[in-house]
């Protein structure tokens, strides 16, 4: 079946993907993934994925944060550069999530407007 020009094989993978970027640790960077076979798909739990994505984008703030504190407290080990690069990551980090909840809420309300 292919929906708005993409087959359930890719949006399969599209979420294997982000099943994959939410259990890597911070920093490390996903490989993608190829499309898996046609008998071989994958079941992605999106609740779990996006659980694991917000508390990662919580963790690079509290980070940010703490980092921040230490360079503000005199602490000689931090440095400003160090400071700035985690409080970047943790914005890009949230503005990311902040626009998936706005596409959420956009495709929500476009289903729910839809006749039945």
């Amino acid at each position: 079946m292919n929906v708005g020009g993409i087959d359930q094989n890719r949006i399969a993978a599209m979420m294997a993907q982000l099943k994959a970027a939410a259990t890597k640790p911070a920093g490390e960077v996903a490989a993608p993934l190829s499309a898996p076979a046609a008998g071989g798909i994958a079941k992605v739990d999106f609740a779990d994925a996006l659980k694991n994505t917000l508390s990662q984008v919580s963790e690079a703030q509290g980070a940010a944060s703490a980092k921040g504190r230490a360079f503000a407290m005199g602490d000689d080990s931090v440095n400003l550069s160090d400071v700035m690069v985690s409080m970047q990551k943790a914005s890009i980090a949230f503005q990311a999530t902040i626009q998936v909840r706005n596409k959420l809420v956009s495709a929500y309300q476009e289903i729910m407007n839809m006749p039945v």
